[in-house]
């Protein structure tokens, strides 16, 4: 297969069903940002280091920076703006936002795809669990004890929603 070969894709990709015709050398996440228009996964080190490009893939949580799209034929893909509900905030996204979890806002979307899929498995996590979950995600704002308390906050059912 050569870089200038293409490939048709079939996958669903926040709760759509799509097919492309991309180039087989295209990465998840020019594919996400570039052909979707799905700006929220940053690229933050072209090199599968920092996470801000966490998307799920098969609830799996995957770094769309080093993984090819091609690879994503017949599978499920959400990334961050799949979260929200009729223009609505989710919890996990809420308690983020009410708890100070963002910062500066740039590896959220990585911090949020992350901690739903340890929350999609374990509703009740130990912070030990959480700092596990999100330990490929970095943050160069914060010392995460912001972020813990968000996805804390997030399990907890009476923790206030923000509207």
């Amino acid at each position: 297969m050569t870089s200038g070969s293409k490939h048709i894709i079939r996958t669903t990709v926040n709760g759509e069903q799509r097919e492309d015709l991309i180039p087989a050398n295209m990465l998840l996440l020019d594919y996400l940002r570039e052909v979707l228009q799905l700006t929220g996964s940053k690229s933050g080190c072209d090199g599968g280091e920092c996470g801000a490009c966490t998307v799920l893939v098969n609830d799996q949580p995957r770094l769309a920076c080093s993984d090819l799209a091609v690879r994503l034929d017949g599978k499920r893909v959400e990334t961050i703006e799949s979260l929200a509900e009729n223009g609505r905030l989710s919890r996990l996204q809420k308690m983020f936002h009410q708890k100070l979890g963002t910062q500066c806002g740039f590896c959220t979307p990585g911090m949020i795809m992350a901690s739903e899929a340890l929350l999609r498995t374990d509703p009740q996590p130990s912070d030990a669990a959480i700092r596990k979950a999100l330990e490929g995600n970095l943050c160069r704002c914060t010392g995460y004890v912001k972020i813990i308390e968000s996805v804390r906050a997030a399990c907890d059912d009476n923790a206030e929603a923000v509207t």
